[in-house]
């Protein structure tokens, strides 16, 4: 039996559990922590030191396991094979928007609205709850909640110069829901609608937008130069070695955990940052590794170099996209 289904024998999940390993134990892409031996411990009627030993002990055997370590008493430390992390680039962009899905919240019940419209609210701490709602709904739901759609309180027409009826006039609807998304739940000021269309990268709506349309540019490019990717069976994984190709492979095998975390403390700001470093890691990776000929002396030096780079563009373009879906914006290829 592998952890998970010693797991779920207990009636326990993996998933929503994991953590960045401590800088203590390595902390290195491909590490992560768990606190699932305390779930599994309390369930088995055992210490979690004892329960986190043993799955150690059987997940060194796993062949896609680097090394496991206990820490705290009971906290479960795993990195995976840089093979296995490489993995992702093919996985990512074949799960498609199922990359951000897990069964964290499988059994619970989130009460959501399918959509907000920021226009219809009177006041700036009003559209915040609705965006905040409908996106933690969609964030649940990808985490395997059962989310009951229910419209938005009845309310009284706002005024027709509301403020964020005329944010939305000036920036549209998605820059206006971006920024409330990415708002803290004590910070429901004035949304500066002239900074939401801003576009450099002072403006994260633009930043993470223009990141997912960069790597989409990427993919149109080698078509039209008649560089294909391949088969998933022909990607060469250990082609991502370089520093940069792995720390974006690791931002991106965070995002389910990264969608329950901000489900489940309604915090659609934490997810929104997530994703603004995501992107920021994409733009990085591309300036240090291009895919394509023209890259210059960084650009691989044949076919297998290549095709690995143009399957990571597209797990950075799914995964982005995927991103700014769950947060009921627009994922356009072109900014």
């Amino acid at each position: 039996m592998i952890p998970g289904d010693i797991a779920a024998a207990l009636g326990v999940r993996a998933s929503g559990t994991w953590r960045p390993a401590p800088a203590g134990v390595g902390g290195a892409p491909g590490t992560y922590a768990t606190s699932l031996p305390f779930l599994m411990a309390g369930a088995a009627g055992q210490e979690p030191g004892q329960v986190a030993s043993g799955l150690a002990r059987r997940l060194s055997r796993v062949a896609w396991i680097a090394a496991t370590s206990v820490t705290g008493g009971g906290y479960l430390t795993v990195t995976v094979t840089p093979l296995t992390l490489a993995a992702l680039a093919v996985r990512v962009p074949e799960a498609g928007a199922g990359c951000a899905a897990s069964d964290a919240l499988c059994g619970t019940e989130v009460v959501a609205p399918a959509s907000a419209d920021p226009a219809c609210a009177a006041t700036w701490e009003q559209a915040q709850q609705d965006v905040a709602a409908a996106v933690t709904g969609r964030l649940a739901e990808a985490a395997g909640a059962t989310v009951k759609v229910q419209g938005l309180p009845q309310r009284t027409a706002p005024p027709a110069l509301a403020a964020p009826a005329a944010a939305v006039a000036f920036a549209g609807p998605d820059a206006v829901r971006y920024a409330l998304a990415r708002t803290t739940p004590a910070g429901a000021a004035m949304i500066d609608a002239r900074r939401s269309v801003v576009n450099d990268f002072s403006n994260p709506f633009f930043g993470v937008r223009y990141a997912h349309a960069d790597a989409a540019s990427v993919l149109r490019w080698a078509a039209d130069l008649g560089v294909d990717r391949g088969r998933p069976d022909a990607f060469r994984p250990e082609r991502l070695a370089h520093p940069a190709e792995r720390r974006l492979l690791d931002l991106m095998s965070w995002l389910p955990e990264r969608a329950v975390s901000a489900a489940r403390r309604r915090r659609p700001d934490v997810f929104t940052r997530y994703l603004e470093g995501l992107g920021r890691a994409w733009l990085d990776c591309r300036e240090s590794c291009p895919a394509l000929p023209f890259g210059g002396r960084s650009a691989p030096r044949d076919g297998a170099g290549a095709a690995a780079r143009l399957w990571l563009a597209a797990a950075a373009r799914t995964a982005l996209g995927t991103g700014l879906r769950l947060l009921g914006v627009a994922a356009p290829p072109r900014v």
